[in-house]
């Protein structure tokens, strides 16, 4: 997987673009991964023992992966990933654009 829990995303498309963020978790599975501060939505609470004054609660959706890319802490610009493996065998992803280890 190329993206990685606390990389550094940009947002491409929908109501947040051009929003920067931090993955919180990611969903391999659905494709899809929290980012901090981006796709907030409003939930509606009723009161239970944990929360007993209920209310509405705002948190973080998921995104799709599609929509977000990783910016590249060395350049600092939106960047694509490639892979390279060292001479020690180990894949290592790096910045296409700078050839930055990440």
């Amino acid at each position: 997987m190329k993206l990685q829990k606390n990389d550094t995303v940009t947002v491409l498309r929908g109501k947040d673009r051009g929003k920067k963020g931090k993955l919180l978790r990611l969903f391999p599975e659905k494709a899809m991964a929290i980012v901090e501060g981006v796709n907030n939505i409003r939930k509606h609470m009723r009161p239970t023992r944990d929360n007993p004054k209920g209310g509405i609660i705002v948190k973080e959706a998921p995104i799709r992966l599609s929509n977000v890319m990783l910016i590249c802490p060395r350049c600092s610009q939106k960047a694509r990933v490639g892979f390279l493996i060292l001479s020690d065998g180990v894949k290592k992803r790096i910045c296409k654009k700078c050839k930055e280890i990440l």
